[in-house]
């Protein structure tokens, strides 16, 4: 065989990566858009209840004023949930990408998540509208992502040590 027949395997791979990386986006995309919203409508219960007057607030006083009524703000947000859901999703499978280094897949996921999160939570009002409340939003979102991803990374570690040790065991008795 030429070195062109084996040139033209490799990019025939790759292309067929590149297609099984995009449907299973796309399917975690249509996944993501019902969590986004049951998401969405948990935290206004959430929030509701921690308010503990007894009524149920869907969503910001400022984006009720903004849309009009209350009908037209729920429906917002609820679209806003679904987009951050589908967003979300599909960023999972920058996880997958093993020709990444964790420092890239963390930092193109970061953006991904800041460039989702950020105009959904000013449209939805809920940041304040200044570059206090901006900044305010984006420290408590930085938090939540660092304590996040370290949850993650400190559980997947101590499972690939309980795998190392059981394949070890297993080198061990043959």
């Amino acid at each position: 065989m030429f070195p062109g027949g084996t040139f033209q395997k490799s990019n025939n791979y790759w292309d067929c990566e590149a297609v099984k990386v995009k449907k299973k986006t796309i399917r975690r995309g249509l996944f993501g858009l019902p969590i986004g919203i049951a998401i969405g409508f948990v935290i206004t219960l959430i929030i509701s209840a921690c308010v503990g007057d007894g009524s149920f607030y869907p969503v910001a006083p400022e984006l009720i004023g903004a849309m009009g009524n209350e009908l037209n703000a729920v429906i917002l947000q609820t679209v806003l949930c679904g987009i951050m859901g589908t967003g979300f999703a599909m960023a999972s499978v920058i996880w997958e990408l093993d020709s990444w280094s964790l420092a890239k897949q963390s930092g193109i996921y970061f953006l991904i998540a800041c460039i989702l999160m950020l105009p959904i939570a000013y449209i939805a009002g809920w940041m304040e509208h200044s570059i206090g409340g901006f900044l305010s939003y984006v420290g408590i979102f930085v938090a939540i992502f660092i304590a996040v991803w370290l949850a993650q990374y400190l559980s997947w570690k101590r499972k690939i040590k309980k795998m190392n040790e059981l394949v070890n065991k297993e080198d061990g008795k043959q």
